[in-house]
Formats: C-alpha cells, sequence, structure tokens
C-alpha cells in the first residue's frame, strides 16, 4: 500500500545536501566525480525546494526551477530507505500541478546514465532527449 507524502516547501540546506550525498555518492565515485559543496550553496539559493514528508519524519527531497518554457526537477532524491514507494511519482505529479498552475507544459531534468530512476521517469512520460558527459537530458510534455 502506498503512502502519500506531505509535500512542503523547506530551506533546510543541510538536510537536502545530506540526502543528495547519500543517494548520489556512489554515481560520484563511479563517473570520478567530485561533490562541490560551494557550487551547491550558491544554486541551492535559486532553487524553490520542498521535503517530503511521512509521519513527521523526512523521506525525501523535490528542488525546482523554470523559465518561461518549462519546468526544471534539479534535484528529486527519497531517502534509500523509503524508496520504492511512490514518493518519486508524488513529486513528480506534484511538480506537474505547480508547472500547470504556472502555465507551463514542460518538463525537464537531467539523471545520470547510469542512475536506475531512468526507468521511473520513463514510466512518467520522460524520453530521453540527448545524452551528454554521462548524463541524460530528459524532457516530458504535459497537458
Amino acid at each position: 500500500m502506498y503512502m502519500t507524502p506531505i509535500i512542503q516547501p523547506t530551506n533546510d540546506k543541510a538536510f537536502a545536501e545530506n540526502i543528495i550525498l547519500q543517494n548520489m555518492s556512489a554515481y560520484y565515485k563511479q563517473l570520478d566525480m567530485r561533490w562541490d559543496t560551494a557550487l551547491f550553496a550558491k544554486q541551492w539559493g535559486e532553487l524553490d525546494s520542498y521535503e517530503l514528508v511521512i509521519n513527521a519524519s523526512r523521506v525525501g527531497l523535490l528542488c525546482l526551477n523554470h523559465d518561461e518554457s518549462a519546468y526544471y526537477i534539479r534535484e528529486l532524491q527519497i531517502d534509500q530507505k523509503w524508496q520504492r514507494n511512490g514518493f518519486g511519482t508524488a513529486a513528480i505529479r506534484y511538480t506537474e500541478e505547480i508547472a500547470q498552475q504556472a502555465g507551463i507544459h514542460l518538463l525537464r531534468l537531467r539523471v545520470f546514465c547510469i542512475n536506475p530512476a531512468i526507468a521511473l521517469y520513463e514510466r512518467m512520460g520522460f524520453r530521453i532527449c540527448k545524452t551528454e558527459d554521462n548524463t541524460h537530458y530528459m524532457e516530458r510534455c504535459i497537458l
């Protein structure tokens, strides 16, 4: 049985950085990349960030930004022990609602080519537009 998370704004940069590092460090290592704390701190202030909460526990992070043509999912991180419970799907649906309210009908994201979350994104209707530097650029039109 899937639970529906509460999705609420957050400005907790430490929580965000921690969950990103927990989820992404293996990919960074495999791709011989290094985390840049200063870049994260700079970009954090440019994002609309949300935490996903179940029973008063933070289980995920969603970070967005947009321009006149698209909403961009910059981070979608679900705590590893809470994955495969529909929370990623809920976060994408939440993003769709925000975009539609703003009159924007295109969602975009980037994902490492080795990340199994690609299956979720494809299931949600995203398609790979290009691949560059171990990263898929994906998008989906919403109506």
